[in-house]
């Protein structure tokens, strides 16, 4: 016969198995070696800059490193927040993925759009996957579907109404001097994606 494990024990691998608690540990991992390597002299390591062809790790490692403790805290909250409610409704695959691609891709906007105006520019950090979870969370839940099927809005006017909502996250949640066009393509891709439930197991 066997024995039931500790409530305890069940909790904490409950705890273990959340995508968005993993996220959080993977930030401050990435984030402690980042602190080191930029301390010795090797913080090019982890960000994202252009040409993107000559450090492309820089992809993934600028999305979990952070500048310092503060910065990783900010990030950290609103991806606990938003995090764990998007890690409810999803596989942890399907998170990752999802954590992953918006980050890379708000920060390709970022320094893409800097460098075509011939500034070159390094980002760091999760915020734009962060505005990602944040309006995955907007358009995915009950009442929103509910909403916007009962007025029975084009898609056209769906990407519109993203774009604003997009831009008013930015200037409402963005810090003085912080990455807005990685915010603003986060909450942009965050939107639309819940608009159509893509990571709903259900």
């Amino acid at each position: 016969m066997s024995t039931p494990a500790p409530a305890d024990e069940t909790m904490r691998g409950a705890i273990a198995r959340n995508p968005a608690v993993q996220t959080l540990a993977l930030m401050v991992l990435v984030s402690a070696v980042a602190w080191i390597g930029m301390f010795v002299g090797y913080s090019r390591l982890f960000v994202l800059a252009t040409p993107l062809s000559e450090r492309p790790w820089g992809l993934v490692t600028s999305v979990y490193a952070h500048l310092g403790p503060g910065h990783l805290l900010a990030n950290a909250v609103i991806i606990a927040i938003a995090g764990g409610i998007v890690a409810l409704s999803t596989s942890t695959l399907r998170f990752h993925l999802f954590f992953l691609t918006t980050g890379v891709l708000a920060g390709v906007v970022q320094v893409l759009v800097f460098h075509l105006q011939g500034t070159a520019i390094a980002v760091l950090g999760a915020s734009g996957a962060a505005f990602a979870l944040v309006g995955y969370v907007l358009t995915s839940n009950v009442v929103s579907q509910l909403v916007a099927g009962w007025l029975g809005i084009s898609f056209r006017i769906a990407v519109v109404v993203f774009a604003v909502a997009a831009a008013w996250l930015t200037i409402e949640w963005s810090a003085p001097g912080s990455a807005l066009l990685a915010h603003f393509t986060g909450a942009v891709l965050g939107l639309i994606a819940g608009h159509f439930r893509v990571l709903h197991t259900s």
